[in-house]
């Protein structure tokens, strides 16, 4: 490995290590509520926040591109809170049906843009390879105080609360590694490690380690799509660890 590659690969695999941090422990929430539809129906929303941004050219103003995809996220936040509380019996089709609709108003909004699908591709799969450290010193801090907010708040029985945090934390990850892997970083750790009793993090965070730096050196050994590659390598490696400890 050369030290291009290094230097493009370090600051993915720190990108990767950051989303796991919040995404992990979130995952797993997820999966104990039963609703495994919210993370893609809040990325796609925090995603719609961005479209709107680039459609009123605000591409050059990161920051009030983060506050506009924060802001969207927070409303889809809150949307989610009032389903679960007012139809918590087919929430999970309720948030299946935010998703479609959020995504197909996306690409309403992108249809009169000669960048549709680039804009389309970058919010899916997203351009691991190419964070900035500005984008990774803000995840960080983000990341940071959303640990500690969790801390905190993680038993409480507001739903909002949950959701809240679960958006902040999305919000940031899509615009770092797209939609696909931040559904992959959320949901795999946690569902091929929800038969363990103990060490259920340690196993969960291997898993997405392993995925993000496996997947990474596939992607420039075999000149393939980073985030894609994460995807597929690391929902193989959490197949196989269920399996093995199913086995066992």
């Amino acid at each position: 490995m050369n030290g291009l590659e290094l230097d493009i690969l370090l600051p993915a695999f720190i990108a990767g290590l950051l989303i796991l941090a919040t995404h992990i422990p979130f995952g797993i929430r997820v999966l104990q509520r039963g609703v495994i539809f919210a993370d893609l129906a809040i990325a796609q929303i925090a995603g719609l926040g961005v479209v709107i941004a680039a459609l009123l050219e605000l591409d050059h103003e990161p920051l009030l591109v983060q506050l506009i995809a924060a802001s969207s996220a927070l409303c889809g936040a809150g949307l989610l809170t009032w389903i679960e509380r007012s139809a918590p019996e087919v929430k999970e089709a309720y948030i299946g049906l935010t998703f479609v609709l959020s995504a197909s108003l996306g690409i309403l909004l992108m249809s009169h843009d000669v960048h549709a699908g680039e804009h389309l591709k970058e919010l899916l799969v997203g351009q691991i390879l190419w964070v900035s450290n500005a984008q990774l010193m803000g995840t960080a801090i983000l990341s940071a105080a959303l640990l500690i907010a969790w801390r905190t708040l993680h038993t409480s029985q507001s739903h909002f609360a949950f959701y809240g945090l679960f958006a902040l934390a999305v919000t940031a990850s899509v615009q770092l590694v797209g939609i696909y892997l931040v559904f992959a970083s959320l949901i795999v750790p946690a569902l091929a490690t929800h038969r363990l009793q103990n060490q259920r993090m340690a196993y969960a965070a291997a898993i997405g380690i392993a995925g993000y730096g496996l997947g990474l050196l596939l992607s420039i050994w075999f000149d393939l799509p980073a985030g894609v590659t994460i995807v597929c390598t690391m929902a193989a490696i959490g197949l196989t660890t269920a399996v093995l400890k199913r086995a066992s």
